[in-house]
């Protein structure tokens, strides 16, 4: 027995552990309740207390369990019990957070399982008992899995059907199936090298050798590993299957110490994942999501893809619990756990968990070699490479080191065998620790032992690094991509910057209020050159190219940004945008242009401001939802920005201009705007294509006597500090022709309009059709500014393109 001295260091030491445990569920739980009003930035909110039941269940089932301990037990290891109830506090409030019905029975489990362990420790002969008897339970075990072929269900309704039960309550038979097969293990491991010393010590001729050790143990324990392992491949219980055969290879290893044995585990895991692969379709589908999850992201691959996603969007110390959106991940309460935490408790959040599971995996070992006797030694090794390899296997699955197996993560994830199966392998191991049975001990090979807890923290160091990896190094790649809703879902908390004209009249606003804004269009005819953003359709024009301002992220100072991260796990609201387009005279143009397949790009030949840009025909950004499949189906291209990205043949009139070119120089510009540039061309080999943007900067530079204007559409933002902060533009101002364009410029002035300059012309493209270009500008006059267009029309028609040109042009002088 201990002295006084010892146990009331123990218990001290427990009591400290779950205090601190208490403390982290206890602020979890707050941050929890306040959520909604952190999300809202309001109070004026409805809190979330539904949870609270479960910390009352959690708080005094752990706190009698403390209790019940330190009147039975004279010895224990005070970690296992405070590890169960950080564990298991954690999974239940992250369950209760993505689905409180559920969080309900997790709570209710973990009451029940509780108690289950506190009666537990009424019976130390329980160990005995699973010793003498482990035949019989584990028959009477795989017969229960057996039942599942005939008998089996789902409580989601679909899927593999390895549960028994009915009105709620359901068993996985598999789950005690690997306790029990464990104890079985260790009980005919411990009988056979206690036959082994037996012959030894009398000196019997016939002595075990290595090789006949290894016969005697394979034989047996295959033959019910076997049958378990044919079990779960019928049932396609992969992952659990996996987990067995990881502690078959692991017992036997340790009994024998020889090195061949991990290597028959590796080849039979490895012919098994074969076949599986070759005869089940859902492990197809996991092995090709896990080797190639890129190529089907929002199919096959949805899962993982949207696990890292969640684990990178915690960044390094997480959104705070129930701020973050794991929701969007599939079956987050259960296989995908891991990436729930990983988005709301950060980077530092799940390594701190992976090293309490690595703080289990190392007191299980210390049990397992402080062990009274080989049984138990056995079965305490056991129990701790169930826990910690399954942890491994799943959390692996998460951070795509192994396919997802779809087991679950032990005391975290949701589900009532699991979490009684658990508590039950703890149970032992108190049992274990609290052993002061006097039985006769023979040398083990503690190297082994030492190794197998080397090769665990090896594990569950990869396992932090690869989290990592893909917080850090990858973050910024898998947060940006278009299948990452979280991005569309801040849009709904914070307000979004409103985009204006030049006079400060808005084009694109948002409306309603925290946790319902939405997007307006207001000038639906510029939707194909302002653009939109939609949680379903992406975002396109200025809306995506001005994102990081739109959302707050630039504009305003960093510490504010990183503030409200911190605190909301959003960004600050959005920054409005000022452009350089005149809405007045873009609605002349939609007059003229309307029912036309076309496009124009109007420009300030001073200050190189684009007063309009506009493409025919357009679409209606409010209308998406609704008319998403017309506009995708019409052959006139409604989405083409036709102004920006659209290329047409010029013709001859490229080598008039090249003569006047600057050496170096060429017709095709090399200044942009804030819009976002294709890598592609059309071929040129058949002439020079130019957008009508390239050829409205050519109309400019010819206007100015061949000095180019430093283009813009973008032309300041409002900033909180400074207000009205201007943009410059991306280029600057250079010369392209030489001086000898005025005489070229001179030559094509319009008869009837003196003040006016201007090219006509129509070109044959590849397609064996036509288009018509309308390229002029117009002199200042009486402080008015020097305006120049590029029109574009895909027909053939000189006669209209000159007249609408030219009317633009005189009309870009009435609007002042």
């Amino acid at each position: 027995m201990l002295n006084n001295h010892s146990q009331n260091t123990q218990d001290r030491r427990q009591v400290v552990l779950l205090r601190l445990a208490t403390l982290i569920i206890l602020l979890d739980a707050l941050v929890l309740t306040l959520s909604p009003a952190v999300r809202a930035r309001s109070w004026q909110v409805i809190y979330r207390w539904d949870h609270w039941i479960g910390v009352l269940f959690w708080g005094l089932s752990f706190g009698v369990a403390h209790y019940s301990m330190k009147r039975k037990l004279d010895h224990y290891d005070p970690f296992l019990l405070p590890i169960f109830a950080l564990l298991s506090g954690l999974g239940m409030l992250t369950i209760w957070r993505l689905l409180p019905d559920f969080g309900l029975r997790q709570s209710v489990w973990i009451l029940l399982t509780v108690l289950i362990l506190m009666l537990g420790l009424n019976f130390p002969n329980v160990l005995t008992i699973l010793r003498q008897y482990k035949y019989l339970w584990l028959t009477a075990s795989l017969l229960l899995t057996a039942l599942t072929l005939v008998f089996g269900t789902n409580p989601l309704g679909y899927g593999p059907r390895m549960w028994l039960g009915c009105c709620g309550i359901y068993l996985q038979p598999s789950e005690p199936l690997k306790l029990l097969l464990i104890a079985y293990m260790a009980s005919y491991m411990a009988d056979k090298r206690l036959d082994l010393t037996l012959s030894q010590s009398q000196n019997q001729t016939r002595l075990f050798s290595k090789s006949r050790l290894m016969l005697a143990l394979l034989l047996p324990t295959f033959l019910m590993s076997g049958m378990a392992l044919i079990l779960l491949l019928v049932q396609r219980d992969l992952g659990t299957a996996s987990i067995l055969l990881l502690i078959y290879t692991a017992l036997i290893y340790l009994m024998v110490g020889d090195k061949k044995i991990l290597i028959g585990g590796l080849v039979v895991l490895a012919i098994s994942a074969a076949l599986g692969y070759l005869l089940f379709e859902i492990v197809q589908i996991r092995v090709d999501s896990w080797l190639f999850p890129w190529s089907d992201p929002s199919g096959r691959s949805y899962q993982i893809v949207q696990s890292l996603i969640a684990i990178a969007n915690g960044g390094l110390i997480g959104r705070g619990l129930g701020i973050g959106n794991p929701g969007l991940v599939p079956i987050a309460h259960s296989d995908l756990i891991y990436a729930a935490l990983g988005e709301e408790y950060g980077l530092l959040g799940i390594i701190a968990i992976v090293l309490v599971i690595a703080i289990l995996a190392i007191r299980g070992l210390k049990i397992a070699l402080n062990a009274r006797n080989t049984y138990q030694r056995y079965l305490a090794v056991g129990l701790t490479i169930y826990l910690s390899g399954q942890s491994l296997l799943i959390i692996g699955g998460s951070v795509r080191i192994f396919p997802l197996t779809g087991v679950t993560l032990p005391f975290i994830s949701y589900g009532g065998s699991s979490l009684l199966v658990s508590a039950l392998a703890i149970l032992l191991l108190i049992h274990i620790s609290a052993s002061m049975e006097d039985e006769y001990r023979p040398k083990f090979n503690d190297e082994l032992y030492l190794q197998t807890g080397k090769a665990l923290l090896a594990g569950f160091i990869s396992l932090s690094l690869v989290s990592g990896w893909w917080v850090i190094i990858r973050g910024s790649n898998l947060l940006s991509r278009t299948d990452n809703a979280r991005r569309s879902i801040s849009d709904r908390y914070v307000h979004r910057g409103t985009i204006f004209d030049r006079d400060l009249d808005p084009i694109n606003t948002s409306f309603g209020e925290s946790g319902n804004y939405n997007r307006e269009y207001l000038f639906p005819s510029l939707s194909n050159i302002i653009g939109y953003t939609s949680p379903v359709f992406g975002q396109a024009g200025l809306e995506a190219s001005m994102d990081d301002y739109l959302r707050g992220l630039r504009g305003n100072p960093n510490s504010l940004v990183w503030w409200n991260q911190l605190l909301y796990g959003q960004p600050p609201p959005g920054i409005d945008i000022r452009l350089t387009i005149d809405l007045d005279l873009q609605h002349r143009i939609d007059q003229k242009l309307k029912d036309r397949t076309a496009a124009i790009v109007m420009i300030d030949n001073s200050t190189g401001e684009l007063y309009s840009m506009a493409s025919y025909p357009g679409f209606d950004a409010n209308q998406l939802s609704e008319q998403w499949e017309t506009y995708t189906s019409d052959e006139s291209s409604p989405y083409l920005n036709r102004a920006y990205y659209g290329y047409y043949p010029i013709g001859d009139i490229a080598d008039k201009l090249s003569d006047y070119l600057l050496p170096d120089r060429d017709l095709t510009s090399n200044s942009g705007i804030r819009l976002t540039s294709l890598d592609a061309r059309v071929d040129q080999s058949n002439g020079l294509y130019l957008n009508p943007f390239e050829a409205a900067l050519i109309a400019s530079t010819i206007s100015n006597a061949g000095e180019q204007p430093a283009p813009q559409i973008v032309s300041a933002v409002n900033t909180q500090k400074a207000g009205w902060v201007p943009l410059d533009p991306l280029s600057e101002p250079h010369s392209v022709f030489s001086d000898d364009i005025v005489e070229f410029r001179q030559k094509q002035v319009d008869i009837d309009h003196e003040e006016i300059w201007h090219l006509v012309f129509s070109v044959e493209t590849q397609k064996q059709a036509y288009v018509t270009w309308y390229w002029g500008g117009i002199q200042s006059s009486d402080g008015k500014p020097p305006i120049s267009i590029a029109l574009l029309l895909e027909e053939r028609n000189l006669a209209l393109a000159e007249e609408i040109g030219r009317d633009i042009l005189l009309e870009s002088f009435d609007r002042k």
